[in-house]
């Protein structure tokens, strides 16, 4: 496939995205800007078993990039002095039953314990379930559906055993922004989305970024996602899931954006439009175990000493990559569709992925 609106010439980009269809991804667009102009490039299908191409600027589940809407719109409030940093969460929320040494820091950086309710994967290779997620099979497909209040998935995670101390290591769950969502909206007393439009989509433009809470439908143009599993006889069934209720992942992944709303939003938030210098640079501070941010990964891009910040995400058959350098000047966005499983079975190929594009984008002249 070739690329779309092409104001450079980058051939070794589409190498790359053809490359993800061959190795199993339904379809990719993909969005690069840089010091020589803006690059748009497609390859694959927007539908399993049809011609058409992947929309250009189509809407897609961004997943995890959640994370990185949550936290800005949470130091926007640290600015404008309503939350604090340091502040215990319980202080915001006291009738949760959060522990009392866990901060609105830990909460946003992961290193606040609390079970992840999607499921807690463990280092010596176990896995603790948790609500109806991905990892579920035929049952996630059949109750997709469903919603799933903020406040159910914020008891079941306190209901289980912490993973750690709060601030003795680090461990990613979505447990932490769902409770962002609940600490925003008390508060602020409005809905998170309400405050993510007037922090964030509405001063940007953002026409095309929605935060869906329950409504199963998503806008056109979209790429369609889909999820397979092993029914009763032992075949594989692969279901259309571009239609869910989003409330079973809540603030740890349901928005809906497209390539270009998170080109904007990536290249304002890292170029300072969206926070002052001083809680920039605390978004930037990594956690030695993970390099987590608050709300993103802070990535070495290899021998040149490179650095991005980066958020990605899967949601059911959706993905986004979110990527820029410190300073805004390059951004690397996308979004992919393909067939999500039990199993993850297309994660070494989204790692695989990323690494190659990173390495073609920002490793070769990254900044610092």
């Amino acid at each position: 496939m070739s690329a779309t609106f092409p104001d450079q010439d980058r051939p070794e980009l589409q190498r790359i995205i053809d490359g993800m269809i061959e190795s199993g991804f339904v379809g990719v667009t993909m969005l690069v800007h840089d010091e020589n102009g803006r690059w748009e490039g497609s390859a694959g299908l927007r539908t399993l078993g049809g011609t058409a191409k992947p929309p250009a600027g189509g809407h897609i589940r961004i997943g995890s990039n959640t994370k990185t809407f949550a936290a800005t719109a949470t130091l926007q409030l640290v600015a404008e002095g309503a939350i604090g940093l340091d502040a215990a969460a319980a202080d915001y929320l006291p009738a949760i039953g959060l522990d009392p040494r866990i901060t609105v820091r830990m909460l946003l950086q992961h290193t606040s314990g609390v079970f992840n309710f999607t499921g807690e994967y463990y280092e010596d290779g176990t896995f603790a379930p948790g609500i109806i997620a991905t990892t579920a099979g035929r049952e996630w497909v059949d109750n997709r559906f469903r919603t799933y209040p903020p406040e159910e998935l914020v008891r079941l995670a306190l209901s289980k055993p912490a993973r750690f101390e709060p601030g003795a290591d680090w461990s990613y769950s979505n447990s932490n922004y769902v409770l962002i969502r609940l600490l925003i909206e008390k508060v602020t007393g409005n809905s998170l989305a309400e405050e993510t439009q007037r922090l964030i989509l509405s001063p940007l433009g953002l026409t095309d970024t929605s935060l869906p809470d329950t409504d199963v439908d998503i806008a056109e143009p979209h790429p369609n996602a889909y999820y397979r599993y092993e029914d009763d006889a032992g075949l594989q069934t692969t279901v259309d899931v571009t239609r869910q209720n989003p409330s079973w992942i809540s603030t740890g992944g349901d928005m809906i954006s497209t390539t270009r709303d998170l080109h904007t939003f990536v290249s304002a938030l890292t170029s300072g439009k969206l926070l002052p210098a001083p809680l920039l640079a605390e978004m930037y501070k990594p956690h030695a175990k993970a390099g987590y941010g608050l709300g993103v990964f802070v990535q070495e891009t290899g021998e040149q000493g490179g650095t991005v910040i980066t958020h990605n995400g899967g949601m059911a058959g959706h993905a986004a990559l979110m990527y820029s350098t410190p300073d805004g000047s390059r951004t690397l966005t996308a979004a992919l569709n393909y067939v999500d499983d039990a199993t993850l079975s297309m994660a070494p190929a989204f790692q695989q992925a990323t690494q190659l594009l990173v390495q073609e984008v920002f490793g070769a002249t990254g900044h610092a």
